[in-house]
């Protein structure tokens, strides 16, 4: 286990053996451009073109634990950038869960594509593997594979979009930035939902 693995267990941000263990096994090193490899264990953002980042190790602990993925579930990753989220969801549901991976931008989506490949049935193939990518608007989620279980928004938005929240199970759970805060989301029931708010986070805006 590395130093910065080790400093987020320390400091209180990863916390679930799952998630540890999609962090150790799901290298960042594998998702940033060839020339920012030696920063992959700085607790930093990291650009990776086209205006768009491979956020902060920290805030992803974070947004994962709140998600609180499990085995088997259907999880929808929006803004899926270079593939590191879409990774981690692909460990923590396991072969038998399903990832939709959305991004705008085709460079950016067949790159996180090609990254998410170098772990053996990760990318939906046939019948076999996990995620499956798709060059779509974000805050129209994916209607096609919903409801989901869990989504994961890694783009800021004004406010929550309505089909996002129409997409989620009751009982499920959305991590979504809404302005400079992140935001949590459970649905408790189709018209009632639970929400918490933690400030002070930036990310490149819902588009």
């Amino acid at each position: 286990m590395d130093n910065l693995i080790n400093n987020l267990i320390k400091n209180g941000y990863l916390k679930t053996d799952l998630i540890i263990d999609a962090f150790s096994e799901i290298s960042r090193v594998e998702f940033l451009p060839q020339d920012l490899e030696q920063e992959f264990m700085a607790d930093v953002a990291l650009p990776i073109g086209h205006g768009q980042t491979i956020s902060q190790p920290k805030t992803i602990a974070t947004i994962l634990e709140l998600l609180d993925s499990q085995r088997g579930q259907n999880v929808l990753d929006i803004g899926s950038g270079s593939g590191w989220t879409t990774a981690l969801l692909c460990y923590i549901v396991g072969k038998k869960g399903h990832v939709i991976a959305l991004e705008r931008i085709e460079e950016l989506m067949e790159w996180g594509k090609n990254n998410v490949k170098k772990y053996r049935n990760y990318v939906k193939d046939g019948e076999e593997g996990i995620a499956e990518f798709y060059l779509v608007d974000g805050k129209e989620g994916f209607s096609a594979n919903a409801p989901y279980d869990r989504i994961l928004v890694s783009a800021s938005a004004n406010v929550i979009p309505e089909e996002l929240k129409n997409q989620l199970k009751v009982g499920g759970k959305m991590v979504i930035p809404v302005k400079n805060s992140l935001v949590y989301l459970e649905k408790r029931d189709e018209n009632n939902f639970y929400k918490e708010e933690y400030p002070g986070y930036n990310f490149v805006p819902l588009i």
